[in-house]
Formats: C-alpha cells, sequence, structure tokens
C-alpha cells in the first residue's frame, strides 16, 4: 500500500509493502516545516535516515528534541514501550525513515543475530540508541529509494531488493569489506566526488569556481558532476549553492554582528542590490524587514 500527500513543493509518503516493513520518506522543498507523525509500537525497529538539511525528532510532547543532520542516520529500539514517531523536516530537507519488526528483523539475521549488537541475549530486552554517518553506498540507495521511476506492477520488488541492500549496507563492518570486489566501489567514489564538490562551493561562496573548474578538481567529467549533484542533493550546483548563501546570510544577519552590506558581501554579492534582490526572492521580504522583525520596536 502507498499513501501519497503531495503539493508543488513537497511529498510524504508511506509505503507498507510486505508485512513487518514500513517505509516513510518526505521531500520537503518548501519554505515551512513539515511535521509527520505516526504512531509505532514496540515491536519496531526504526532507521531514520536525512539525505539534505535537517530533521529533529520530538519527544514527551515537545519536551525534549534529538536533532538528525544532513547525511546522518539514526537507529532507534525500545523494547519497553512505544515510540512513536514524530518528525520535524526542516524547509529544503529530505527524509527517509524505514520501520522494521523485530521478527521480521530477525528473519534477516536469523543465523547472525549475534552479530547485531541489540539482538544478542544480553541486550535484546533493552532499549538501544545508535547515530551514524550514512556512507556513500548507503546514500546511493537512498537517493534511489526517492527517485525511481518504475511500472507499477514492479516497484515493489525494486523498492524490497533496495531497503534490504540498505540494511546490509548499514550493519556492514567496513574491516571486512574486500574493495577490490565491493559492487558498489563506483557509485561510493562518485559520491565522495561530489560531496567534495559541496565542501568546496561552501568554503569559497563569495568567490567560487565554475563548474568545469569544480568537475577538473574532483576528478569528474562536466556531465557526471552535473548529474551526480543534482541526484545526491535534488538541486543544481549553483542552485544548491544559492540556497546555502541565503540561508547562510540569514543566520549572519541573525547574529547581529553584520550589517546589511557587509553579509552582502560575505556571502559573494558585489552589491547590496543584488544581495536584497535575491533575499526578497526566497524570504519573500527584504533583509532590512527582516531583522526588524528579530527585534520588536521597544
Amino acid at each position: 500500500m502507498i499513501i501519497e500527500e503531495n503539493n508543488a513543493v513537497s511529498s510524504l509518503k508511506t509505503i507498507s509493502f510486505e508485512e513487518g516493513f514500513i517505509v516513510l520518506y518526505m521531500q520537503n522543498d518548501t519554505a515551512e516545516k513539515q511535521q509527520i507523525t505516526k504512531r509505532v509500537d514496540s515491536n519496531y525497529i526504526q532507521f531514520h535516515f536525512c539525505l539534505k538539511g535537517q530533521a529533529a525528532f520530538i519527544f514527551n510532547e515537545g519536551r525534549y528534541s534529538l536533532p538528525l543532520l544532513e547525511e546522518k542516520s539514526l537507529l532507534l529500539y525500545n523494547p519497553q514501550r512505544e515510540l512513536p514517531i514524530n518528525i520535524s523536516v526542516f524547509p529544503k530537507s529530505w527524509t527517509v525513515s524505514v520501520l522494521v519488526s523485530i521478527k521480521k528483523f530477525h528473519t534477516l539475521f536469523s543465523e547472525e543475530a549475534s552479530y547485531v549488537d541489540f539482538l544478542n541475549e544480553e541486550s535484546k530486552d533493552k532499549k538501544y540508541y545508535q547515530d551514524g554517518q550514512i556512507s556513500p553506498a548507503m546514500a546511493v540507495v537512498l537517493s534511489q529509494v526517492l527517485n525511481f521511476n518504475l511500472n507499477k506492477s514492479v516497484k515493489h520488488i525494486y523498492l524490497k531488493g533496495k531497503l534490504y541492500e540498505l540494511i546490509a549496507l548499514y550493519f556492514n563492518r567496513p574491516d571486512e569489506v574486500d574493495t577490490e570486489q565491493c559492487p558498489f566501489l563506483n557509485d561510493e567514489e562518485n559520491v565522495r566526488k561530489i560531496r567534495k564538490a559541496k565542501e568546496i562551493i561552501i568554503s569559497k561562496m563569495a568567490e567560487p569556481p565554475g563548474l568545469q573548474e569544480l568537475a577538473d578538481e574532483i576528478g569528474l567529467s562536466l556531465k557526471k558532476l552535473k548529474e551526480g549533484f543534482k541526484e545526491v542533493y535534488g538541486d543544481t550546483v549553483f542552485g544548491f549553492l544559492l540556497d546555502y548563501k541565503l540561508e547562510y546570510a540569514r543566520k549572519l544577519l541573525e547574529g547581529g554582528s553584520h550589517n546589511v552590506n557587509e553579509v552582502g558581501h560575505k556571502v559573494g554579492y558585489s552589491t547590496s542590490s543584488h544581495f536584497i534582490a535575491a533575499f526578497k526572492k526566497k524570504f519573500g521580504t527584504t533583509p532590512k524587514k527582516y531583522l526588524s522583525t528579530l527585534s520588536p520596536p521597544v
């Protein structure tokens, strides 16, 4: 069963394609936070992934929150009580959540239960929490889960295969991988290069390199840079950079240590008029008016 809620810029999908396996994914391309809530009983292990932007888990009726940042994962399991999902997905953020029943999970690791910490005899009745990094191989699979376009008759079996692959990669121990035989090597290396491209343009946001220069620096063709960046981050290189620059500018303004002209210059605008126009297009107000909303007149 697939439940979809879509508008022009955001979508929430819930997929339950076999007993004990549920997937939720949110692509929030709006300027507002989006909320995902779902009751989950204590028999489910929860895997959460943030591919882009950030999210936050809300617990105890808002009294406690746990951040989930870009390219990070989070595993939650508590066999002693229900652990409902209440996720706040930030603007321009994408998340994927995979819920697997403990019964289903045991069938996957029936002969290797001790391999997974919370399945061994000493820990199986204890709550478990683990955060980690999304590996390049996992990033490729998550991107495929979000962006696949297949005939309805085969998409469930495709998703099933990808999600099994994702769990295998999640629990894979890097020191046991034979890299010469690794079927994901090429994709992993490309994802590393795309991430390096992101780091380069962020570090040089005021004077970013051109696309061909960037492609040469990371060792990819121009075509693979464009296609790979869009696949991993959901935007063009300079579309992503523009969003990042303006979000960074907004935070600088909120800090109160720089005026509008200084902030515009720091993020690469040669004239304040260009910065003001870009800021207004993204946030619907000028930097000066935005500042006035932060500090009400006395």
